[in-house]
């Protein structure tokens, strides 16, 4: 089994993506561009796409190349962002999210999860 890289080169790429959404979001322009159109359709239809696209993902990782894995993972990736756009959530959140969670056991975190 391969280990997780060092995450270098995802953190510049996914800031990268950010910055790309955030500029075809404020353009506008829905008819060159897919962010502008998915976000104009709402939070509703990007949750469809982030739902469709971890379906994919999951599928591939059950039989598919490693190749279409990372693929798939990174569809996924680029439409959480979106979604994450679409409700006015910001990666800052979501790091205090994550950074919440650090030094916390998944199980001991998911026990304690409050429903919204």
């Amino acid at each position: 089994m391969t280990a997780l890289a060092s995450p270098d080169r995802l953190v510049a790429a996914l800031a990268h993506l950010a910055g790309t959404i955030d500029a075809r979001a404020s353009d506008g322009d829905n008819g060159k561009s897919w962010t502008a159109k998915l976000l104009a359709k709402g939070p509703e239809a990007c949750a469809d796409k982030v739902a469709e696209e971890g379906g994919e993902l999951a599928d591939a990782v059950r039989g598919e190349s490693d190749a279409r894995v990372a693929s798939e993972a990174a569809d996924v990736l680029y439409h959480v962002f979106v979604a994450l756009r679409s409700r006015g959530v910001s990666l800052d959140d979501v790091a205090a999210a994550l950074e919440a969670r650090q030094g916390t056991s998944g199980l001991d975190e998911k026990a304690g999860r409050q429903s919204d």
